[in-house]
């Protein structure tokens, strides 16, 4: 499980260029293949980088966006990663993206999977992939003591998952990491000392405790205090 460990001086170059790069690999993907598959989370992190790929010149209508994750909440909740694109992502010259929802009006996720789950297969492979990770070592809803983890980690493992785990205080619906490393192009973005440790400490640790090693493989991970 090898990466590429981008470090920068400043979190400003760190945007500047990881925006630059999914800029060029979703151009490049719409030239070659007459459309992109873009995945990205939600939280806070990415936020500049989705205000800045906003207004950046691409063929937007055929590129479609999908979270790599969502909370089991409606789209206008505060907690709600679609909000979060919506306002920050999906506006300006990217309002006319497609967007592949991982919500549909069901109680659970389980009742809402079927719905949502034809959609993504045909979606997939991913071109470029944008992930977090967390204090906790998960990335998108894969973490650590999750009661479906084992399943979101296997081979065989289907596109989506409904996930339970200790401290998300709601239910998830998740791309599995099989899905998610069908990405051509990967990028982890982190800042801080905090999750330099926890990356630091992921590589020793088996993946059912550090989640996020299994989207390492070929990653880019871009780092900035």
């Amino acid at each position: 499980m090898s990466f590429i460990f981008n470090e920068y001086t400043s979190r400003e170059t760190l945007l500047d260029t990881l925006t630059d790069q999914i800029a060029t690999q979703l151009r490049a993907a719409v030239s070659d293949k007459g459309r992109a598959v873009f995945s990205v989370p939600g939280g806070s992190s990415p936020g500049p980088v989705f205000d800045a790929l906003s207004n950046i010149d691409l063929d937007w209508p055929k590129i479609q966006v999908v979270l790599n994750d969502e909370r089991w909440v409606p789209e206008d909740h505060d907690r709600s990663n679609t909000r979060l694109l919506r306002e920050r992502l999906l506006v300006n010259k990217a309002e006319y993206a497609g967007y592949l929802p991982l919500y549909a009006p069901f109680d659970t996720p389980e009742e809402g999977l079927p719905a949502l789950d034809d959609a993504i297969a045909a979606a997939l492979p991913v071109d470029v992939l944008l992930l977090g990770m967390g204090g906790d070592m998960h990335t998108a809803s894969l973490f650590p003591g999750a009661d479906k983890l084992a399943e979101a980690l296997a081979d065989d493992a289907p596109n989506l998952l409904p996930m339970r785990a200790p401290g998300a205080p709601e239910p998830r619906i998740t791309l599995s990491a099989r899905a998610l490393n069908t990405a051509a192009h990967k990028h982890i973005l982190i800042f801080g000392a905090e999750k330099r440790t926890a990356l630091e400490e992921s590589q020793t640790l088996p993946v059912e405790q550090a989640p996020v090693k299994s989207v390492y493989d070929g990653a880019n991970i871009h780092w900035a205090e």
